[in-house]
This record gives C-alpha cells, structure tokens and sequence, in this order.
C-alpha cells in the first residue's frame, strides 16, 4: 500500500483476536459450568441483597460480589470534551490513521498507544503533566525511556500544564505551558490517557448503603468486602491498580470469602507492573527513594544491559536492571528494569521479594546462560563486584 501500513488490516486482526479470546477465555468458560447463570441487562443494587433489573426482574442472594470494572477517564481540561477525543478503544476501532496524533497521558497505556502509532507512521507527540513519563517508576526509567522514545521520532513533552483544547479546521490545538515558557501543539486528532475510573455511577451503590471513594471506587477492606453486609467488591472496580491479573486474583477473594466465609486476606505484596513499550517497563517493590521514605536504608544497584551478554548478542543494549536491597538485612526489597523483554524479568525479583531473598540468594543461584535472566544475577553482582571485571558466568 504504497509504503504505509495497512490499517484496516491490523485492526480487523485485532478485533479477531479479541473475538476468539473473548469467546475461549469467556464464553466457552462460563458454558463449562452449568450451575452458573447468565443474566444479561443493566442493575441496581437494592437492600437484601437484591439487583432489580431493567425489565422490573429482581435478583436475590445472601452474597453478592461488584465486579463493574472501570472506564477511560478524561481530565478536566477545559474545551477537552467539546474536541471529541479518542480514549484507548475509539483510537484502535478508527477506519483510517490519521496524518498526526496528541497524547494526553504519559502512563502506560498512552505511551503503548503513542509508540505504537508512531511506528505506523503517524506523527506524535506525547505531553504529561508530571516531570516524567511512567511518573509512577522510578524517575531514572522515565528519564532513559523518554529519549529512547524521542529517538524514535516521537515528541514527549513532561512537565506540562495544558491550559486548553480546541478543536478547528487544521485539527485540534492544544496550548500548554512549561517552567512559564508557552508552547503548543497541532494535530489531526487527540487521545486521552488520562487514567480509568471505576463505573460505579448509576447503579444504586451508595443509596443501598455501598461506601465509595474519592474517584468513584468501591471502599473495601483487606478481605474485600463492603460497607453493605453481605456485598463484596472486586476488580478494577475497587480503584488501583487496574491490572487483570490482579482484578482475577481478587475475584478469586472475592468469591471465595462470599460463599464460604474463608476470610482470605486481598494481599497485594511484591506486585509486578509491566508498561509494554520497546524497551519496556517493568517494575516490582520499592524505589530507592521509597525505601528511604520508609525509613530503610537501602542498597542500590544498576546494571547498563550493554553488561548482559544475551543483549549484547541480540544487538540491543538499550536499559538497565536496577535492583533495591535493605542495607541491613540485605533483602531484595525493589527492582526497576528497562529492557526489550523487562516483563519477562520482573517476576524473579518479585518472587525475591515475596519469600525474603537477599543478594547472596540471587548471586548463588543458576541463571542459564545466554538468557536475558541471568542480568538478574549480574546486577545482584554489581552490589560488590563490578561485573565488567568478571569473566563469562562467574559466580
């Protein structure tokens, strides 16, 4: 197609991979327990517990578990809404690219999004409102991502205050302002990756006694239960963090603690969080600066990958592992990585973390070579040894 990519053709198969999944994962899981019914319509929640339905049906239960998920959230950027924006399923259902593209949102999902659309071709430009992108990592990954991206061709402007949005003939027109330097951008079309609320509204939640928080979410307690007897909550209905194997993890909670009253405890200890750009973002415990926050001391080391022999192999250098220990005990308490495949790394530090390991357990164990894992044990190595010094699997 003269060059440029074919669209149509990368979202259909999108939209087919999703259809299957849904349908496998979903559908063909739900008919393999007959004991479960589908009922499909809108609800409230009323006292009982009960759900009346909208055709005047009411549903009873001893125990009733909210799973309502959440949606796109735009910030109130004054003239946002009348601009039409794209949030992250209207951009990927679009029939054509457009010429140039604004990200609003410097997370995950926006820089997904951006680096994505950069690549078919479209001109982007990225603006977050904190000093960074991925303002939820350590700033060093926000930082080294940020030029990688920008090498890429994407403009990532951090640190912005968007004062409006307009929507006009040449496209929509975003002015902003930085350290009292105005600026501004022009594009085709705008996306919002301003984050996700919970959907909540309009289901009789706090009229039947449900406690909600400051956006909107569910308020439960450590076994996921609300202020409603009797009534649970689990997913990305109860706020942050929004991720689906956590929302399954409590959903397993939820419902085990409704029908058999097992008290299990919503235990979020050594979460993984992985942003899928390339390199990607992966993350898992404490930040140094956290650490110090909690009045650890911690340890900190940093290995370049140009240091890990399967990067070098694979011609593709670009990021670093970081990993956090605590100074006294020397345990593994955190771990930054930005690499090719950094989600593929994440869940041996996170492991580390859940059962306690120290640098000596990471430094003694077998990492096969020529794996990106075995950059695990080279940065546990860094904390005492420099690595550009030690020959090929060195203990």
């Amino acid at each position: 197609m003269n060059g440029r990519p074919d669209w149509a053709a990368v979202r259909d198969q999108k939209d087919a991979l999703v259809t299957e999944l849904r349908q496998a994962k979903y559908a063909d899981v739900l008919a393999a327990y007959p004991a479960i019914t589908l009922v499909q319509g809108r609800a409230t929640l009323a006292e009982g517990p009960a759900l009346t339905l909208a055709d005047g049906r009411t549903l009873t239960a001893p125990r009733l578990v909210l799973a309502t998920g959440a949606s796109p959230w735009s910030a109130p950027i004054p003239g946002l809404a009348d601009a039409a924006p794209l949030d992250s399923t209207s951009v990927m259902a679009r029939d054509a690219l457009p010429a140039s593209l604004a990200v609003i949102g410097g997370s995950a999902v926006g820089l997904e999004l951006a680096q994505m659309f950069a690549r078919l071709g479209v001109a982007v430009t990225v603006l977050e409102a904190l000093p960074t992108v991925v303002p939820g990592e350590d700033p060093a990954v926000g930082a080294a991502l940020a030029a990688y991206l920008a090498a890429e061709g994407l403009r990532v402007e951090a640190g912005v205050a968007i004062t409006s949005v307009a929507r006009a003939a040449s496209g929509v027109r975003i002015p902003f302002s930085r350290d009292g330097t105005a600026d501004q951008v022009v594009a085709e079309e705008v996306l919002v990756a301003t984050g996700r609320r919970a959907n909540t509204a309009g289901l009789g939640l706090e009229a039947a006694g449900v406690a909600l928080g400051r956006k909107g979410e569910v308020v439960v307690d450590d076994q996921l239960r609300t202020s409603l007897p009797g009534v649970f909550a689990a997913g990305d209905v109860t706020g942050d963090p929004m991720f689906v194997y956590v929302a399954a993890y409590a959903g397993a909670v939820a419902s085990e603690n409704a029908l058999t009253d097992a008290g299990r405890r919503y235990d979020l200890t050594a979460l993984p969080r992985v942003t899928f750009t390339d390199p990607a973002v992966a993350s898992v415990g404490l930040t140094e600066a956290q650490a110090r926050d909690q009045g650890l001391t911690p340890l900190v080391s940093r290995l370049a990958l140009s240091h890990v022999p399967r990067a070098l192999a694979a011609r593709d250098t670009r990021g670093f592992i970081q990993l956090v220990a605590d100074a006294q005990s020397r345990k593994i308490i955190g771990a930054q990585i930005l690499a090719a495949e950094a989600g593929e790394l994440v869940t041996e530090p996170a492991l580390a973390i859940r059962f306690g390991l120290t640098i000596d357990d990471l430094t003694r164990a077998f990492h096969p070579y020529l794996t990106l894992s075995e950059g695990i044990k080279l940065a546990a190595q860094t904390f005492t040894r420099d690595v550009a010094t030690l020959s090929c699997c060195a203990a």
